[in-house]
């Protein structure tokens, strides 16, 4: 359902466009990890996923399971809630380990939260947290880095600034584009494995803001 929404839905917010590596492959049990800008990135990430004939389940913030129709919504298609800084936490990538045994895509954001800046520019990945390494060394699953630009032109910043940029992106209509990187093995240590992860990710992501004209990564 949420892949058939984003896909209806998004193109009145924004125009999307689509790139592939030669040899991107989506095989099923893969994990597919994306930057992560804006509230809105994971509609546009999904969206471009559904063009590519991939539904994945998604690892998200616990929180979306209280809000009242979704939470039912995504507690019914097996989305995984993570419960940050709580014992709760470990039993999402035992979920995660359970969806990929079965054959589904899961998308994970590795960075675990939003960019604090106020503005609506590009900028690489932030850090990223362990899990993806653990979850990739656990299952002996592949790796598809993920890289969209121009979420933040829908939502980003406070709260004012998220709501004016959701009313206004109808009329706006911003250039929003994704771009899926051939999969990969992680190798080595965790640290190793976060470490390749994240700049493989960081290069997806370049090559989605540079199809957009962003300075952050035609400048990099």
């Amino acid at each position: 359902m949420l892949s058939n929404i984003a896909d209806i839905l998004l193109p009145a917010f924004g125009r999307l466009s689509v790139t592939t590596d030669p040899g991107c492959e989506l095989a099923p049990g893969s994990i597919i990890s994306a930057n992560h800008t804006s509230l809105a990135d994971p509609a546009v990430v999904i969206a471009a996923l559904h063009r590519l004939g991939v539904e994945p389940v998604v690892m998200a913030a616990a929180g979306l399971w209280r809000v009242p129709v979704l939470g039912r919504a995504l507690a019914r298609e097996g989305h995984i809630p993570v419960h940050r800084g709580d014992r709760r936490a470990a039993s999402a990538l035992d979920l995660a380990a359970d969806a990929l045994a079965h054959g589904r895509c899961l998308l994970i954001y590795a960075e675990g939260g939003l960019p604090r800046r106020k503005d609506a520019a590009e900028a690489a990945p932030g850090g990223f947290r362990s899990g993806l390494a653990r979850l990739a060394e656990r299952t002996g699953a592949p790796i598809v880095p993920v890289g969209q630009a121009g979420a933040r032109r829908i939502t980003s910043g406070g709260v004012v600034k998220q709501l004016a940029g959701l009313a206004t992106a109808p009329l706006r209509r911003p250039d929003l584009h994704v771009h899926v990187a051939a999969p990969l093995t992680l190798t080595g240590d965790t640290a190793a494995r976060t470490a390749r992860a994240r700049t493989a990710v960081t290069t997806a992501w370049r090559t989605a803001a540079a199809h957009l004209g962003e300075p952050a990564a035609l400048a990099a």
